[in-house]
């Protein structure tokens, strides 16, 4: 992976323990090289430099982080510490329960909200001794792909505070990427997992819909048949552990896919016999120069790595964003908040208002309608899939753009939706609730970060940890690190 900005190719890593791997904190446990309070210690110190420049965190958790990591260093220093992730800290995001912590998920109306039970998959991370630190910013009810909200104001990218996190899971993908803890939870409705782990050159990982649980909490529920839970971390392999632990069935879930614990292969090797299915633009997406530069680099090196890489796609219909999506998404959205009357939302951004309202408008024909073209967007992935193993794409259009803005409304002079237009390629993957990854795979001319998205069949995800696996051996992303992380 180069580096177009200028920049040093391997600036400097930072120094604090909260910017190593999962894998590589656990290899220092059994070395007994320092203890969970020292690299909570030194995590907390990251979260609290990197909020000052980025805003990520909404409600610290640094006390009962503290605690955790104290019991964790008695246990493990008398051999009683368990679990495959004992003594790693980890972000979740905010719409996501954390009990007896405020879910305000971005929303004013939200205020005085603290949820009882822990979702099904911050119960499998406490269970696996992680340490939350943290929850992390996002847009109100995840209904924009940047993490600002009238909560928490503006969301900032690491690599330049001028420039947006994307999002929902801006503050999760920020803090990843700045060193501040190797794993963070956020949800992907229409590509809040995927666009700000892109623009902030992190990892992050949409899994199979239904693999990860999202009962008992998820506030509000809104994308309620697209929203997907799932990791973003710096390395593939913390991605593969994580996906391990909080991929499980969960009978609160009518979503919940009854599936056995599955693990993951991220040993690096060729990708011999891998169909690689490859479209710029899907047939009608509008792109920036640079990310289509980068794209065709990221394909030389799929091809180098063994890949046999055509030219393929889904073949979907270009009023895909208007006549299926957002008459599912919108009417969804419209849904989480019908109880709350006009006075309720006057303290919600007026972007937030137009999409309620936009949901609330569209009929129930409507929403029938754009369900039955979900279906067919399904069948042209079914059909894509007898042909080639996965389908990569760019992550997304453009890389980030200026902060507190809700997108960009012209790409390369083609004007686009300003709102989803300039993310084409991720929430058509949403609806056939594929399993879909970005991975860092260059920069910029302003030295922002590019996202290369793999997409599988269902349950596949071992074939995209294998592809991401080798091209992190060919292109090191985690080596490059932003400036706000060089404390």
């Amino acid at each position: 992976m180069t580096d177009g900005s200028g920049r040093a190719a391997f600036p400097p890593a930072p120094t604090g323990l909260g910017a190593l791997s999962a894998i590589e904190i656990m290899a220092g446990y059994r070395r007994k090289a320092f203890t969970p309070r020292d690299v909570v210690d030194d995590t907390i110190a990251a979260l609290e430099a990197t909020n000052e420049a980025c805003n990520a965190v909404v409600t610290p958790m640094y006390e009962q982080a503290r605690a955790d990591a104290d019991r964790l260093t008695k246990e493990m220093r008398a051999g009683e510490a368990k679990g495959p992730l004992a003594g790693v800290p980890v972000t979740i995001k905010d719409l996501v329960f954390v009990a007896g912590v405020p879910a305000y998920a971005g929303s004013p109306m939200n205020k005085s909200f603290v949820p009882e039970a822990d979702a099904s998959v911050v119960s499998a991370l406490k269970a696996a001794g992680a340490i939350i630190t943290c929850k992390t910013t996002t847009c109100e009810s995840g209904y924009k792909l940047t993490a600002d909200s009238p909560v928490t104001g503006i969301t900032r990218n690491p690599w330049n505070p001028g420039r947006t996190s994307g999002g929902s899971s801006g503050g999760a993908a920020a803090g990843v990427a700045a060193g501040c803890g190797p794993i963070a939870i956020g949800t992907d409705g229409v590509g809040s997992i995927r666009v700000p782990s892109s623009f902030c050159g992190v990892f992050g990982l949409k899994p199979t819909f239904g693999l990860v649980p999202r009962s008992p909490g998820f506030s509000p529920p809104s994308w309620a048949s697209l929203a997907h839970t799932g990791p973003i971390t710096r390395t593939v392999a913390d991605a593969a552990l994580t996906l391990e632990i909080i991929a499980a069935y969960d009978l609160r879930d009518a979503a919940s896919l009854p599936v056995s614990a599955r693990r993951f292969d991220t040993n690096a090797g060729r990708l011999d016999g891998i169909r690689i299915g490859a479209s710029a633009d899907l047939g009608y997406a509008a792109v920036s120069p640079d990310v289509c530069a980068a794209f065709g680099k990221a394909l030389a090196i799929l091809d180098s790595c063994g890949a046999q890489v055509t030219m393929d796609g889904p073949g979907l219909d270009s009023g895909i964003l208007e006549h299926t999506l957002k008459p599912i998404a919108f009417t969804e959205q419209a849904a989480a908040v019908a109880t709350k009357t006009t006075a309720d939302l006057a303290s919600s951004e007026a972007d937030y208002r137009n999409v309620v309202s936009a949901g609330r408008n569209y009929t129930g024909t409507d929403y029938i309608e754009a369900s039955y073209r979900r279906g067919q967007a399904r069948s042209a992935f079914v059909k894509l899939f007898e042909r080639v193993d996965v389908l990569v794409t760019p992550t997304v259009a453009v890389t980030a753009f200026e902060a507190g803005q809700i997108g960009v409304g012209k790409i390369d002079g083609r004007e686009v939706d300003p709102h989803l237009g300039w993310s084409p390629f991720t929430w058509p993957i949403n609806l056939a609730g594929l399993p879909a990854a970005t991975l860092p795979c260059g920069f910029d001319r302003d030295g922002m970060p590019i996202g290369l998205q793999i997409v599988a069949p269902w349950l596949d995800e071992p074939t995209i940890f294998r592809i991401a696996a080798a091209f992190e051996q060919a292109q090191p992303w985690a080596k490059f690190w932003p400036q706000v992380a060089l404390r």
